[in-house]
């Protein structure tokens, strides 16, 4: 598959950002399992107007780590694709009939007049 290396740098940054995003909104519900993790030995979960209950920290460590996983792939994917893009030889690819603009060899100051 032959795709222009613009296009690798443009898929590259919406990946990096939908990442980011994903990070975001989803990481935000372990922030406080985090803590409690680190500071205390047991792990409670908070419902709105009714008691704590008590949670297994493990499960909710491990289902961060499989989010933290996933959105390492996210950004890795995109990453590849920026530096696929920026690495490219859209430039030296060009080539000599295809030039347009001041400075090429076609160009003979005369306008066309069709």
């Amino acid at each position: 598959m032959n795709m222009s290396d613009m296009r690798f740098i443009m898929i590259g940054l919406v990946t990096v950002t939908i990442g980011f995003i994903v990070l975001g909104v989803f990481g935000a519900q372990f922030t406080e399992i985090t803590v409690q993790t680190k500071e205390f030995s047991e792990c409670y979960e908070y419902p709105e107007n009714q008691p704590p209950i008590r949670i297994e920290c493990d499960e909710y460590l491990q289902d961060k780590n499989l989010l933290f996983i996933l959105v390492i792939a996210i950004i890795s994917g995109g990453c590849i694709s920026l530096i696929k893009g920026v690495k490219g030889k859209w430039d030296q690819d060009v080539k000599p009939e295809e030039m347009v603009g001041p400075g090429d060899k076609n160009d003979d100051g005369s306008e066309d007049k069709s």
